[in-house]
Order: structure tokens, then C-alpha cells, then sequence
């Protein structure tokens, strides 16, 4: 009995996805609620689990292919097992072909092979023996260069193979150094997201420096006693989102949006903390932040890391949030203007940290600086009260007793 894969629901107000990858081929046997599919939303990706156990009957979307919530992705027949290859039998001894046949047949029969277009041309164009072709893309797309390594790379050839056409002297033509791919329904939504936020907010940017060497000595006095205790390592991003609470306490505006011709006060902190995942830069949300302890907070920032990695986090830990910190240091940035998430109306970005020589009572040391950036909506945030937010985070950073006295 065949059983039908279809597209589940795949959150509020997101009705179409893109297949990224199938786990199995047809034919693969698959057990019930191993995940089959993959499919990208412009949020999150949503591994499909198989319905029954069998063997896959029928795919009716390949990787790249558009689809809506209910669509049919494929069928299962209940029950089944995969399918065995069919023995081959011995053919009967013929005589040679002509040994630069076989390259043509091989690249004809490439047809039914994934490879990008520009891929395609170079096989064809070239006659290359598909089965020769490793392919290093996506779900083991042929791409351009694993096509041009095989053309290059010199060809174990019987005697009597004719000899090759000279290749054309000179760069090749460009378009045979491009490739067009689709743009990921992740990427398409950030950049979507990106011009709203320029489009629609008065977006400026404060900086100030920030003294690490408190933190630092902090962490490195207790970081044992406390990785024993709690099982996590502590990092900076704790601190920053405590400093951060106190500012967004002391400055409500910051913590605020904008929804028409009112201002919407928030008494809640999520914050939201930028993470690298497989596809790019998602943001979770620490909700209740102030609430939690800095074991919590590191517990729950390195949670949302590794699952963004594995690309298991879920829609609703992706939305919301009043006020987001974003670290470009751990990829060595020393400064940047980061682009406010709306509709809040301030982001923290984090840099790396330098020994810099500064001024300290008449005195030139060398202290582990951090540049601090914050972007803000102009038409809520006035600067005044962007320079003394950043200012008070940099009061908490430098002297930490702060964050457990609360002033």
C-alpha cells in the first residue's frame, strides 16, 4: 500500500518551502519517522520524517524544486524493502568499437546526472566520461570545477585513441567561469529583512572601547569552579547580555518599537544573540533574560549554537525578541555598523578583543580592548541616550560587581 509523504504545516504565515536534500534515493528502504527530506523555509529548515516503513515508491519534487504546504513529495510503499539491482548478465564477446566512443555515450547518458549548467556544457562540449565525475556540490551536484579537473587531468588513453583536440589558446570565455545558482530562501528573507530595516528606520551608529581585562581576570580565576558546577564553560556573551539587560533597563527607549503612530514599551528582555548556522547568521531569542543566571545564559547561547549548526531550531525560538547582540569578533572583525533587526530599535555588535596601548593614570598600558558598536533607530533613540546606553555597558563590562549589585 503506498503511503503518501506530503508538506506538513511549516509555521505561521510560511506556506511554501524549497526541497534541500533527500536523505534516500527511490527504490532505498526507510524506516517510520526516519527523516527523509529536508525542506528550507525562509526562517528555518524542517526535516520531513517517513510516514511508514518501506521502501521509497516515487519522488515527486527533486532538490530545488518549489513546494506548497499539502504538496505530495512522494509516496512509500508500506512494508516493502528496498529494491535490489537487477543482475547483470554476461554479454556476448563483440568486437572493439572505436575507442573515442566511449567518452560520447558516457556524456550522452550524463544527461540524467545532476551537475550545474555550466558543468554540463564543459562535459558535452568535451565528451567526458560522466562516470569519471565525483561531484563535490550539493547532494553531489557535478559542479564546474570537478568537470574542469577532469578535463585536465591527464587521460589514461588505449594506444589507438585519437589524440585530442588542442585546446584553444588564451583565457576561456568568462561564461564558462560563472555559475548561477538560486538564492536560498534563508538568504532571500535576511535580504529582504536588511532593506526594510534601511528602508524604514533612521538607522545611526555609536561607538565606544571597552576594557576586557576585568572580565578576562574573572573568568580566568573561576572558570574551573565554575565549569565544575555547571557543566558549561563561562564565555563573554553571558556578561554582555547581563550588561545589556541593565542598559535596556535603565534606557526603556531602547528596548521599544515603533508600531505606526505609537511607541510600544516592552517590560520583558528577550534578547535575541546571533549565531552562525549552516545557511548563514539566525538569531535565536533568550527570552526572560533577565531572569536567568550567567550558568543559564551560557547554557542556552551554546544550545542554540549547536542546533543552528545542525539546523534544528525551531520557528518560534527564531521570532520575536526586543534587542539583539551580534559578535563579529569570533570571526576577527574590528568593527562594524551592524543593521538593526526590525522592528526593534537597537542592536549591540561585538568585536575582537587587542591589546592596545592606552592611557591609564598618566601611564601608556597595554589593555585587551573590544570596540563596541550600537546601531539605533534615530526616530525613537536620540543620541544622547545611545552614548549613555553604550556607556553604561561598558560600565558593567569593566567593574562585573556591577551586574551583582545592580547598579
Amino acid at each position: 500500500m503506498a503511503v503518501e509523504l506530503k508538506v506538513p504545516p511549516l509555521g505561521e504565515s510560511i506556506t511554501e518551502a524549497v526541497v534541500g536534500k533527500w536523505n534516500k534515493k527511490k527504490g532505498e528502504s526507510v524506516s517510520a519517522d526516519e527523516p527523509l527530506v529536508v525542506l528550507e523555509t525562509d526562517k528555518v529548515t524542517i526535516d520531513v520524517p517517513a510516514p511508514a516503513t518501506g521502501a521509497i515508491a516515487t519522488i515527486a519534487f527533486n532538490e530545488g524544486d518549489k513546494v506548497r504546504v499539502g504538496d505530495v513529495l512522494g509516496t512509500i510503499e508500506a512494508g516493502a524493502g528496498a529494491s535490489a539491482p537487477a543482475p547483470q548478465a554476461a554479454a556476448p564477446a563483440a568486437a572493439p568499437a572505436p575507442a573515442a566512443a566511449a567518452p560520447v555515450a558516457a556524456a550522452s547518458a550524463g544527461t540524467d546526472v545532476r551537475m550545474t549548467p555550466t558543468a554540463r556544457k564543459i562535459v558535452e562540449e568535451n565528451k567526458l566520461d560522466v562516470a569519471q565525475l565525483k561531484g563535490s556540490g550539493t547532494g553531489g551536484r557535478i559542479t564546474k570545477e570537478d568537470a574542469l579537473g577532469q578535463l585536465n587531468r591527464p587521460a589514461e588513453a588505449p594506444a589507438q585513441r585519437a589524440p585530442a583536440p588542442a585546446a584553444p589558446s588564451g583565457p576561456r570565455p568568462r561564461a564558462d567561469r560563472e555559475e548561477r545558482v538560486k538564492m536560498t530562501p534563508l538568504r532571500r528573507r535576511v535580504a529582504e529583512r536588511l532593506v526594510q530595516a534601511q528602508s524604514t528606520a533612521a538607522i545611526l551608529t555609536t561607538f565606544n572601547e571597552v576594557d576586557m581585562g576585568a572580565v578576562m581576570e574573572l573568568r580566568k580565576q573561576h572558570q574551573e569552579k565554575f565549569l565544575a558546577r555547571h557543566g558549561v564553560k563561562l564565555g563573554f556573551m553571558s556578561f554582555f547580555i547581563r550588561a545589556a539587560v541593565e542598559a535596556l533597563k535603565a534606557f526603556p527607549q531602547v528596548n521599544a518599537e515603533i508600531d505606526g503612530d505609537d511607541v510600544v514599551f516592552k517590560h520583558y528582555y528577550d534578547i535575541g544573540v546571533a549565531v552562525s548556522g549552516s545557511r548563514g547568521l539566525v538569531v535565536p531569542v533568550v527570552r526572560d533574560a533577565d531572569t536567568q543566571s550567567m550558568a543559564e545564559l551560557e547554557k542556552k547561547v551554546g544550545d542554540y549554537g549547536t542546533r543552528a549548526r545542525n539546523d534544528k531550531l525551531t520557528l518560534a525560538e527564531l521570532q520575536g525578541g526586543t534587542f539583539t547582540i551580534t559578535n563579529g569578533g569570533i570571526f576577527g572583525s574590528m568593527l562594524s555598523t551592524p543593521i538593526i533587526n526590525p522592528p526593534q530599535t537597537g542592536i549591540l555588535g561585538m568585536h575582537n578583543i587587542v591589546e592596545r596601548p592606552v592611557a591609564r593614570n598618566g601611564q601608556v598600558v597595554i589593555r585587551p580592548i573590544m570596540y563596541l558598536a550600537l546601531s539605533y533607530d534615530h526616530r525613537l533613540i536620540d543620541g544622547r541616550e545611545a552614548v549613555q546606553f553604550l556607556v553604561r555597558i561598558k560600565d558593567c563590562i569593566e567593574d562585573p560587581t556591577r551586574l551583582l549589585l545592580e547598579i
